[in-house]
């Protein structure tokens, strides 16, 4: 491991298949490849964190100590730190604000829905208590 070879994130980036699956877990590259059938996870879980720095999936899963070390198989080197994206440039999905039932537009819905269910129910009405036997 002391000749590891560096590589650059732009690199890493493009092995992200099925075929051909890498990860960045601290600050190392794994190819993990052979090991996708065999992930207690499942293969999904390697696909969704492949291509990228992986630290944080991996570390929030809380894996044995067993598990770092078969992971020793799968290391291929290094990634140059300098190359990673920053954390700011990284756009975040927009996060829908979900309104209190209370709003207005919340209430001008139910109205919409509520007004013409009760004018047809009032015409029922009308025409029933109405009719002449």
């Amino acid at each position: 491991m002391a000749d590891s070879k560096i590589y650059h994130f732009d690199e890493v980036a493009k092995h992200k298949g099925a075929k051909d699956c890498w990860l960045i877990i601290s600050g190392k590259v794994y190819d993990v490849t052979q090991f996708m059938d065999e992930h207690p996870g499942g293969d999904d879980v390697l696909l969704t964190a492949s291509g990228k720095d992986a630290t944080n999936d991996f570390e929030d899963i809380g894996h044995s100590n067993a598990a770092r070390e078969m992971m020793d198989k799968y290391y291929i080197g290094k990634i140059d730190a300098s190359t990673l994206p920053t954390k700011d440039s990284y756009v975040q999905k927009q996060q829908v604000i979900h309104k209190p039932d209370n709003s207005p537009e919340f209430v001008i819905k139910i109205l919409q829905f509520l007004l013409p269910v009760m004018i047809l129910g009032l015409a029922f009405a009308v025409r029933y208590f109405t009719k002449v036997d």
